[in-house]
This record gives C-alpha cells, sequence and structure tokens, in this order.
C-alpha cells in the first residue's frame, strides 16, 4: 500500500524477476539477494526465488531442470494477472536452466504486451555474426515474448556456458592430465545427467551435445531467438580467485 495526495494506492507488481540458484542448492539461496533485491526494486517487482530445482533435481539434466522452470514459470504468470514483463537471474548452473527454459516460453508475434520504443541489443564478448543474428532476430519477430510477457533482462552469474570439458575448465584439477582426464567419465556418476551434459559427453553420432545444441535455434527450442529479444544480456565472472569454474566458459570467451 501507498500513499498518493492523502489517498491510499494499491501497488500491484508489473515487472518478474525470476531468481535461479545453481547445482545442489535450493531457493533459500537466495534469501538475503531477495530481500535486497524487495527492498531496492519495490513493490512494482514481483521476485520469485524457483523451487523446481532443489538440490538433487538439479542432477536430473539440464534439460529436465529447464522444462521444470519454464512450467513453474508459466505457473506464476497464470496466478499473477498483472505480470507485464519478465528478467531472469540465474547463478552458475541456473543460467543454463534458464536458457532452457526461455527457449521453451519464447513465443513468436506475441500481441500481449507494448513493446518500449528504448531497445539494448547489448551482447557481451559474441562474435560478429552472434550479434548480427540477435539483432536480426529481434527485427523479425519485434512483439516476440516470454510467456507473453516482454523479456527485459537475462542476467548470469558464474555460468558455465560453454560446459566445462577441456583444458583447465575446472581450475580445482589444477590442470593435472590425469585427473582431467578421468573427471569426464566420472562426472555421470557424481553429478549424473547433468555431469554428461556438462563435460559435452551426452552427443550421438545422430545428435550433437546439449550444449551445442543450445548455442543455436533447433529443435529442442529457439535457444537464440529466447535470448535476442531480451532488452539486455549480461554475464557476470570471476577473472580471478573462481576455483571451481574457468572464465572463458562463463564469459564466452575464445581460447
Amino acid at each position: 500500500m501507498g500513499e498518493s495526495n492523502g489517498a491510499s494506492v494499491d501497488i500491484t507488481p508489473d515487472h518478474l524477476l525470476v531468481l535461479v540458484h545453481g547445482i545442489m542448492a535450493s531457493p533459500s539461496d537466495w534469501k538475503y539477494v531477495e530481500a535486497e533485491l524487495k527492498r531496492r526494486l519495490g513493490n512494482r517487482f514481483f521476485i520469485y526465488a524457483s523451487a523446481a530445482n532443489s538440490y538433487t533435481q538439479t542432477l536430473h539434466g539440464i534439460d529436465v531442470a529447464g522444462r521444470r522452470l519454464a512450467e513453474e514459470v508459466h505457473q506464476v504468470i497464470r496466478k499473477t494477472p498483472s505480470l507485464k514483463r519478465i528478467s531472469f537471474l540465474a547463478h552458475s548452473l541456473g543460467g543454463l536452466f534458464a536458457r532452457y527454459a526461455i527457449a521453451l516460453l519464447y513465443r513468436e508475434n506475441s500481441d500481449t504486451h507494448a513493446q518500449s520504443s528504448e531497445q539494448d541489443s547489448k551482447v557481451e564478448m559474441l562474435d560478429n555474426k552472434s550479434m548480427a543474428e540477435l539483432k536480426d532476430q529481434y527485427t523479425k519477430f519485434p512483439n516476440a515474448t516470454i510467456a507473453g510477457l516482454e523479456a527485459i533482462n537475462f542476467v548470469t552469474l558464474a555460468t558455465p556456458h560453454l560446459g566445462v570439458r577441456g583444458k583447465n575448465q575446472l581450475p580445482f584439477l589444477l590442470g593435472v592430465p590425469l585427473l582431467e582426464k578421468i573427471a569426464p567419465p566420472l562426472a555421470q556418476y557424481v553429478i549424473r545427467r547433468t555431469g554428461r551434459q556438462l563435460f559435452l559427453t551426452d552427443g550421438k553420432s545422430s545428435k550433437p551435445p546439449l550444449l551445442l545444441r543450445m548455442a543455436s535455434d533447433c529443435e529442442d527450442g529457439k535457444f537464440i531467438s529466447a535470448l535476442a529479444i531480451f532488452r539486455s544480456r549480461i554475464l557476470y565472472a570471476n577473472v580471478s580467485y573462481d576455483r571451481i569454474l574457468l572464465y572463458i566458459s562463463l564469459q564466452l570467451c575464445r581460447h
């Protein structure tokens, strides 16, 4: 409730901010961040910490978790008809869940919200061809939405967008060749299906690994088109002292 000229005014949220946690985590990991965001952003934002993939559910696979997240977002939107805009803030593995989810939530030529005239085509660390594709996609479908809502911000924090396969991709293995060699086959037993996908060992002769498929629009989903319609796409990564993941995967850098 707010006061305006002495009259009581109801402030209903119109911007959904979805918080997505990482591997073996839960919505409670966002407790402090959620409280601080609510304090700073005000009542116009509906801040929702995803609970669709808690703890061991994060090991079921990026695609499985992404579908759960997409359905969860659908349910939140159905229960909150005042929503007009949507943003995502995702940590670590949650960034891959969110990327998969928005591909499923992507709708072309939707007229359920008014597009803003102010468009931000900022994409960090992508080559010229990828940037052109994103801009062309936004121009082609100017009324495209994420589940009927205007896509505003897509932010990932320390997300391994390129997976963890390759030399020095996992700093805690210290670059030891033997450890890096046995890590991929062991991953399927430790972090299960998600591990195979992160190490890009889930591909078949007729189908590339999931993370490679997620680098373009394909039969699995409109992965690039969905990202393209967000006004802002931001990747945060630790330049140093990240003992778990390497900067180039988090920030989409070339070797």
